[in-house]
């Protein structure tokens, strides 16, 4: 494995470099709202800038952020050569490897990026497009599960965590175990980000979703 060391340290290079693009705070600045990290919980994820009331810019960051880890897996998958070659044990494809590595990279770009201090989002919808590309139906279920927990019980952090709770046990279900391994890495990661807003849950000061557009 040390002989594709410096594939894997090209591509999660060229992973954090994509994944570091803040769109929420780029995107909230073009529109006139100022510096997103002043508004709401400061983050610059997508769930924030839904806090300006502005929809349309809160869907383009989701967008946006999930293309990130997305994209750069992508193009390692189809870029790297699938050479198979072993890891503890178990027979590994090069791209397949190099893919979810690039992704797992882009999503550390969102969330500690080295343009705003190492202060970023929380990764949803880094880890989402990241889940779509690699594996689309545990992406599927993810956002299913995100979506019915959102609109049911209209807390962003709360829905959040219960989808990534619960995506290592759908991936052992569906996928080989080496996407068991990048799964949980994201999990643990995003649980990680999300420490403050399970303090506010537990407390009952969390902020829950607004749908209606500012006035």
């Amino acid at each position: 494995m040390s002989n594709f060391a410096p594939i894997f340290l090209l591509w999660g290079f060229i992973g954090y470099l994509l994944g570091s693009v803040p769109f929420g705070l780029v995107l909230t600045r073009l529109a006139g709202y100022g510096d997103i990290r002043k508004i709401g919980s400061g983050n610059i994820g997508a769930t924030n800038v839904l806090r300006t009331g502005n929809k349309t810019l809160a869907l383009l960051t989701v967008i946006l952020d999930a293309f990130k880890a997305g994209f750069g897996a992508w193009l390692a998958y189809h870029f790297v050569a699938d050479t198979e070659f072993y890891f503890a044990g178990y027979a590994l494809h090069l791209n397949v490897f190099t893919s979810l590595l690039t992704g797992l990279c882009g999503i550390l770009g969102h969330m500690f990026p080295i343009w705003l201090k190492f202060k970023g989002g929380k990764g949803i919808s880094s880890a989402l497009g990241f889940l779509l590309v690699t594996y689309w139906q545990v992406g599927v279920i993810a956002l299913v599960i995100w979506l019915v927990m959102a609109f049911t019980f209209k807390y962003s952090s709360l829905s959040a965590l219960t989808a990534a709770v619960l995506v290592p046990f759908v991936t052992y279900l569906l996928a080989p175990p080496v996407y068991v391994f990048f799964y949980t890495i994201v999990v643990v990661l995003v649980i990680v980000k999300h420490q403050s807003n399970i303090v506010r849950l537990i407390k009952g000061q969390e902020s829950k979703i607004s749908f209606k557009k500012k006035a």
